[in-house]
């Protein structure tokens, strides 16, 4: 592993030299009058328009990301901001140490959650110029914690991208869910990297998955959370996969609620059995609202439903069972309406 470096710089670039190379990259109006080197150690004292350096690299400091969680996508993460390089004019994410605890239950299992910055340094180093994963480095900032440079990734994520394939739901199961189920196999293979190597994922949502607009591949971000397991070492993880699958096969999560408004005869045909073991209202036994959802693409759903006798224990006994229902996949043509097929025919056409 790379030595850390710390985050305060030996001989600070005076202000002139920060402006002439702001110019350089940063559009006229955008450029301030004054700019401030900031010490690295509280990123609260960090903000718009401050200059950091770190490890000799002098960091342009843009706005705060803000969270992709549901409920709460417009709270701003203060100890993650937007940067710019100002040797190399690139956009980089600074990640700043900030401690987070939680409780995450899932059916009997609870899951002690905890942000670790040593395990995101850890798996950067694991998976450098692995394409599939975010990349960056890890230096000290000048209290000596672990502040995390990590690559911007320019892109859409998975379930922004899921959400606009296709007219409705039965277009986008014939002529693009085949080939999103492929390229989310390659996102869990990746997974199953991890897991080999010992580590952990420890937040998957749809949110931590951009498609790289560069390079068309999905990549997986955010590294830092980690949890205590008992006996499911890499049930976290996986049941988070699940949610992410269950998304994108419903082409948005199918609640309770929204079924009762617009399909009351399928919302007739739910028992407890069918909804999600955790998000209670989210339905996971998709085959009773899209009948044309083959039965083995169901059976995966249906591992993280309130009804599943055994969830997976490890990626290589998902995937396993993503394999046959990716085969099971070609038949589905055949199980739509012949007024789907038409419809579709013709829109192919038009």
């Amino acid at each position: 592993m790379q030595e850390k470096t710390q985050g305060i710089a030996q001989a600070p670039y005076s202000e002139k030299e920060l402006l002439r190379m702001i110019r350089k990259w940063v559009p006229r109006e955008r450029v301030p009058k004054r700019v401030r080197i900031k010490d690295t150690s509280d990123f609260f004292r960090v903000d718009y328009d401050d200059v950091v350096v770190l490890d000799g690299i002098p960091y342009f400091v843009r706005n705060n990301e803000r969270e992709g969680r549901f409920g709460v996508e417009d709270e701003q993460k203060y100890w993650v901001k937007r940067a710019r390089d100002l040797l190399t004019g690139k956009v980089k994410i600074l990640k700043w140490v900030f401690k987070e605890r939680f409780n995450a239950r899932i059916g009997d299992l609870v899951f002690e959650c905890v942000r670790s910055p040593q395990k995101e340094a850890r798996i950067l180093e694991l998976v450098r110029g692995r394409p599939e994963f975010m990349q960056g480095r890890t230096v000290l900032d000048s209290a000596g914690n672990q502040l995390r440079i990590l690559d911007f990734i320019r892109g859409k994520t998975l379930g922004q991208l899921a959400l606009e394939m296709g007219r409705n739901h039965e277009d986008f199961f014939l002529n693009h869910y085949p080939a999103l189920l492929e390229e989310f196999i390659g996102i869990v293979e990746a997974i199953r990297f991890l897991h080999e190597q010992g580590e952990k994922h420890g937040d998957i949502r749809r949110d931590h998955i951009i498609k790289d607009a560069e390079t068309g591949r999905y990549r997986w971000i955010d590294f830092d959370f980690n949890y205590r397991h008992g006996e499911s070492r890499f049930g976290y993880d996986l049941f988070g996969l699940g949610n992410v699958l269950l998304f994108i096969t419903g082409r948005g999560d199918i609640t309770t609620h929204r079924l009762l408004n617009e399909n009351p005869a399928a919302f007739d045909r739910l028992t407890e059995d069918d909804v999600n073991i955790v998000f209670h209202n989210r339905v996971n036994n998709l085959k009773k609202i899209y009948p044309y959802i083959p039965e083995k693409l169901n059976r995966v759903l249906m591992h993280f439903a309130q009804s599943a006798p055994v969830y997976y224990e490890e990626t290589k006994e998902l995937l396993q069972d993503l394999g046959e229902a990716r085969e099971e996949l070609g038949a589905v043509r055949g199980l739509l309406p012949l007024a789907v097929n038409d419809d579709l025919k013709s829109s192919r056409k038009s």
